[in-house]
């Protein structure tokens, strides 16, 4: 309870306290540390979706701003031939400003990505932005149907509906390609499962459904229940390694992540960086609140 208690003050720390925790969870404030993190995942045989940070602009200028860094970073990552692909936050490009400047930012992006042959995938933010980015995604799919996936959280009570609303556009030769999560954000629970178990059902009904339409499945958890539950689902439908991976975040249970790498799974890991890295942490630490007492921790040691 004490640590659910600072975890919601958090947002009220000072950024250096933070930081003592944050520099585990993302690979740096830099284009160089994010690419040279990668590089060292690519040398253990797993691939890497990265991040630059950042969210809910208060201006489309800082979306242009974000626009050029990204274009700059996949330009980068490819030409070093880094095994990956990029992430993006459609807040950060003006989702919440103007639908369709966010729309253009984020073609431009695919656009790059197509020309560099690589993909970009669309995280999933907080429920104001549900139904505006899942019409952002599906627009882009119709255009470049090998070149975007979008993320999708297990906890919302829309979301097999809305997995079951994008079959139309779930092609043969290019299947439709999810990140399921179970959901970061706080949400009222008239829209969102709130227990603990419960979440996990409807995670693995959410995944069962891809796995039986041939929709590529990014099983995205450090819930080992989960993992298992998934490795049993995997054996018992018969899918083949080519239409699945398993990701887990930079940092976050490294000793499991080998384990589903070394049982020959495809891994990717969510590579963030970037000098807007207060909120993702914050979230996280709200995600897992146990994680407080090593903050404090070490604080006083570093004293």
């Amino acid at each position: 309870m004490i640590n659910q208690l600072i975890a919601k003050a958090l947002p009220y720390f000072p950024e250096k306290l933070i930081w003592v925790f944050s520099k585990r969870y993302i690979s740096g404030q830099y284009i160089e540390n994010a690419l040279a993190e990668s590089i060292k995942l690519n040398q253990q045989g797993l691939l890497v979706t990265v991040d630059l940070l950042g969210e809910y602009i208060t201006n489309l200028d800082e979306a242009a701003v974000y626009k050029d860094q990204y274009i700059d970073l996949i330009q980068r990552f490819t030409s070093e031939k880094v095994g990956g692909n990029f992430s993006v936050k459609p807040s950060m490009f003006g989702l919440l400003l103007d639908t369709e400047a966010c729309y253009n930012n984020i073609h431009d992006l695919v656009e790059v990505a197509d020309k560099c042959n690589s993909f970009i995938k669309i995280d999933m933010e907080d429920s104001q932005c549900t139904s505006i980015e899942i019409d952002l995604f599906r627009r882009l799919k119709v255009e470049f149907p090998n070149r975007v996936g979008i993320a999708i959280q297990a906890y919302m009570r829309r979301t097999l509906d809305d997995i079951r609303g994008l079959s139309d556009i779930n092609y043969p030769d290019a299947p439709l390609n999810f990140r399921l999560c179970k959901g970061i954000y706080i949400e009222d629970a008239g829209i969102a499962y709130k227990g603990h178990q419960e979440i996990r059902d409807h995670y693995l009904e959410d995944l069962r459904f891809m796995l039986q339409n041939r929709m590529y499945a990014c099983i995205a958890t450090h819930d080992k229940y989960l993992i298992d539950k998934a490795y049993e689902m995997l054996e018992d439908l018969n899918i083949s390694k080519d239409m699945y991976e398993f990701q887990m975040l930079y940092g976050v249970t490294p000793k499991l992540r080998k384990s589903i790498a070394g049982k020959g799974h495809r891994m990717r890991v969510y590579v963030p960086y970037g000098k807007k890295w207060f909120g993702y942490s914050t979230r996280r630490l709200k995600e897992n609140p146990a994680m407080v007492w090593h903050i404090l921790k070490a604080l006083f040691i570093s004293r």
